[in-house]
């Protein structure tokens, strides 16, 4: 860990003259304070509870505002509540305590003069006897006086280890007993308050004098162990030996330490065991039900489906086909057939194969035979290009199932088992990214009766989170599945098209062609790479195809780090394509300067992001969204951002849900399209170097795909077959060879 000296982190203290500005969650203050000098210091960060009148010490970073200049960004603080009686009567007047104003302020001074704390949080009874007021009001004001006093006794315990904003998280969850739950079990952090890693409460808990065998500290690091393979690796489950043995290696302690500590999260059913194929694997209980929730729920689909009858479907296709001036080819007919009569329909196939062209025709068919329809897919970019194909509204999948936040900050969604979809259809594209525990979300919505189609690239990757569902349910050939291999005609000129196919067969890519939409420059100093990306951007493409090319391509890469990565790329792209200049306002956060016109990404989920289109307005903005600043405005601390059209207002607190969008993940880059991608290819981390990684960054591109380094890089990731490899039971669960 780096010493204060080397981080540059600076102490300060004094006393709170001002709050300029406080968010509603507290996530975020600004403040003034006055040292034993008569200088004023400006505070900004997480200072949830601090009123005008204490006195703080308070640790960080300097920064410089380019509207308020010097200013201190806070890691950790501490108040020290005033002592002398003209102190609290100043403290108290500022409004700090709620209920208690200058007049209140005042009467409690003049009666009880530097005992007035005491009295405060101990006596609600004498202050009722004070004049105005009430035994009502008196507990109130306590109550809140003792609140404000818990979360500095939250964050002066454990500030160094876990930080203040989740220290405030703490109080939030536990109240006035928030500090004694975390002393008896500092691990409870790992499981209840987000942000909060087994190392931390870890640190936390050795500190507090909890031994190494601790039975509460190898059950905590089990849950790590098998969320951090979740989470990272994609695994729904661990084969039991790896993971005691993962646990006891991490804790250096006995094997026989970690296999208690396993038989004691079983019996509290947070972790469960299951033979699969005759080994014994241990699974998130919760992911297990999800599992065998996915299994049970898509054979009831399937077996309760009504029947259709086939003819009628036979003629429905040949009207359709005499509408539209089109003959579907069989594998089109069959698929259009199997999605209607199936309760559970899997289409699977490449760019160029017409997965489009049948779910156009699927819904023709139900509108006329008067089914009630729903589209949606994982991500808002997905969705936006599934209306554009369809002319059918599609949503999220989240949005589908109506998600809010809980009273805890979790999210939950409405649609469920006790609020069921009204459609008698469901049709799910982009499923290859749909995890597990969202499927399960998704199953619990769907009406007994209904159908369920899902399309996808089961050769694309995988879903971030746990699982390879689409893939699963193909493997295990329960359900009605097309797989398109036919490119049709009209894609056979695209050589993003060809090239895409000849990747996912293990075949060479045409990368010699002059003209087309398949460039390749070889760069074979990997120091070049990025310089030749920047040109591309900044001169080459738009000098060839106008300045607009610019708004219409998107850098994707393999990895955050390394000489290519995101991090490097947008460094470099955004001072080639968007210098400081007169007039470009900027702001500073999380070590990222956005500028004004920077182009920036949505980087999770947000619902409550209110937007307005033409005049129309909305919420919602949506992991993926890739958007411009149009405005920041450093006094009102808001930035304006175009998401194709519609204009959302972030406040700074919000800013960690975004980053910069000149180049992006291959990863992220999933259920998006865009009309010209550039990819680096270079020497990155070995598991990256695999076929269906780089089949998944060409098929993102629409228009032109231009490839920037070594030849030899792209022929060792096509000769590299070797699928993400997770460890899941749906295939056993499907089959019922599942032994609990």
């Amino acid at each position: 860990m780096l010493n204060a000296q080397e981080r540059d982190i600076v102490e300060v203290s004094g006393l709170v003259e001002r709050i300029r500005f406080r968010s509603d969650d507290e996530a975020y203050t600004v403040c003034e304070i006055s040292n034993d000098k008569g200088e004023l210091i400006t505070l900004v960060g997480a200072l949830p509870g601090l009123g005008e009148g204490e006195e703080i010490r308070a640790s960080g970073s300097w920064e410089v505002h380019a509207h308020y200049g010097k200013q201190l960004r806070v890691e950790y603080y501490e108040k020290q509540l005033p002592e002398t009686p003209e102190a609290m009567l100043r403290y108290l007047s500022s409004r700090a305590v709620k209920g208690i104003g200058p007049v209140t302020a005042a009467k409690i001074v003049d009666k009880y003069g530097a005992d007035s704390f005491e009295v405060i949080e101990n006596h609600p009874d004498w202050l009722a006897s004070l004049p105005g007021i009430t035994a009502r009001k008196a507990e109130e004001i306590s109550r809140n006086f003792r609140e404000q006093n818990g979360i500095r006794q939250v964050m002066m315990f454990c500030r160094e280890h876990i930080g203040t904003s989740a220290a405030v998280r703490c109080y939030k969850r536990w109240g006035l007993s928030a500090v004694e739950t975390i002393k008896n079990n500092p691990f409870i952090l790992c499981e209840e308050i987000s942000g909060v890693g087994f190392e931390r409460a870890d640190a936390l808990a050795r500190a507090c004098g909890f031994e190494t065998d601790d039975r509460r500290r190898v059950k905590a690091a089990l849950h790590y162990v098998m969320k951090y393979n979740s989470s990272q690796n994609g695994y729904v489950c661990l084969p039991e030996e790896m993971l005691l043995r993962a646990a006891a290696d991490m804790l250096e302690i006995s094997r026989d330490d970690a296999d208690m500590a396993l038989d004691d999260c079983i019996s509290d059913r947070t972790l469960c065991v299951v033979k699969l194929d005759g080994r014994r694997y241990v699974y998130l209980t919760s992911l297990y039900d999800d599992e065998k929730y996915i299994a049970n729920k898509l054979k009831q689909l399937d077996r309760l489906c009504p029947a259709v009858n086939i003819e009628d479907i036979g003629r429905f296709i040949s009207r359709i086909e005499e509408e539209n001036g089109i003959t579907y080819a069989a594998m089109q007919r069959r698929a259009i057939t199997d999605a209607l009569t199936s309760g559970v329909m899997l289409l699977t196939g490449g760019p160029g194969t017409g997965k489009t062209t049948i779910i156009r025709a699927v819904i023709q068919v139900l509108s006329q035979m008067g089914g009630d329809i729903a589209l949606a897919a994982p991500t808002g970019r997905a969705a936006k290009r599934m209306s554009e194909a369809t002319q059918h509204e599609a949503s999220t999948i989240h949005r589908l199932l109506e998600m809010v936040y809980n009273d805890e900050d979790y999210p939950v969604f409405q649609r469920c088992e006790n609020n069921l979809l009204d459609e008698d259809v469901i049709i799910i594209d982009e499923a290859s990214m749909v995890d597990t525990a969202l499927m399960a979300s998704l199953l619990r919505a769907i009406k007994p009766g209904a159908r369920l189609i899902m399309i996808g690239d089961a050769d694309q990757l995988p879903s971030i989170g746990a699982g390879n569902v689409l893939n699963d349910l193909i493997e295990s050939d329960v359900f009605a599945t097309v797989k398109l291999k036919e490119i049709f005609r009209q894609a056979q000129s695209s050589l993003i098209i060809t090239n895409a196919h000849a990747i996912n067969n293990g075949d060479e890519p045409n990368l010699d062609a002059k003209e087309g939409d398949f460039f390749f420059l070889t760069r074979n100093d990997q120091s070049q790479i990025i310089p030749t990306i920047v040109d591309l951007c900044k001169r080459r493409l738009p000098a060839t195809y106008g300045a607009d090319i610019v708004d219409k391509l998107q850098v994707i890469t393999p990895s955050r780090k390394g000489c290519a990565g995101t991090e490097q790329l947008n460094h470099q792209l955004q001072i080639a394509l968007n210098p400081p200049g007169h007039g470009k306002r900027e702001k500073s956060a999380h070590s990222v300067v956005f500028r004004t016109g920077d182009k920036v990404m949505q980087i999770k989920n947000d619902y409550d992001i209110e937007w307005v289109r033409d005049g129309h307005q909305g919420v919602g903005i949506f992991n993926g969204d890739i958007g411009r600043i149009e405005s920041i405005d450093n006094s009102s601390e808001e930035i304006v951002i175009d998401f194709d059209g519609r204009v959302a207002v972030y406040d700074y607190n919000m800013l960690d849900e975004l980053e910069h969008a000149y180049a992006i993940t291959i990863h992220k880059s999933q259920g998006s399209e865009y009309p010209v991608v550039i990819i680096p290819v270079y020497d990155y981390s070995p598991k990256l170097l695999t076929r269906n990684l780089l089949y998944t960054a060409v098929t993102r591109a629409q228009q032109m795909v231009i490839m920037v380094g070594r030849q030899d890089v792209v022929t060792g990731m096509i000769a590299n077959n070797q699928q993400t490899f997770r460890y899941t039971g749906l295939q056993q669960q499907l089959a019922g060879t599942v032994e609990v």
